[in-house]
């Protein structure tokens, strides 16, 4: 059980970053890369190190992400296509 719970984060893991790489909006992006630091986490939670989990919950899926959101709030286009 644990094997297959295994390759289906790693499959997750592996889309998320495919799909953050390739996708053109920067807010999908970014979302995307939240879900990412969450599989991260998930992870890091059923390999058993639970300290290195949080960590990743907290920063890479948490304040990485709404500190990504803000900066591209902040930000506007220089066109207008």
């Amino acid at each position: 059980m644990i094997r297959q719970l295994d390759l289906i984060l790693l499959i997750f893991i592996v889309i998320c970053a495919i799909a953050a790489i390739n996708i053109k909006d920067l807010m999908s992006a970014v979302i995307i890369l939240g879900a990412y630091g969450f599989f991260m986490c998930l992870l890091w939670t059923e390999m058993g190190a639970v300290d290195v989990a949080f960590t990743e919950a907290s920063v890479g899926a948490g304040i990485g992400t709404v500190l990504f959101i803000a900066a591209i709030n902040k930000t506007s286009r220089r066109s207008k296509d």
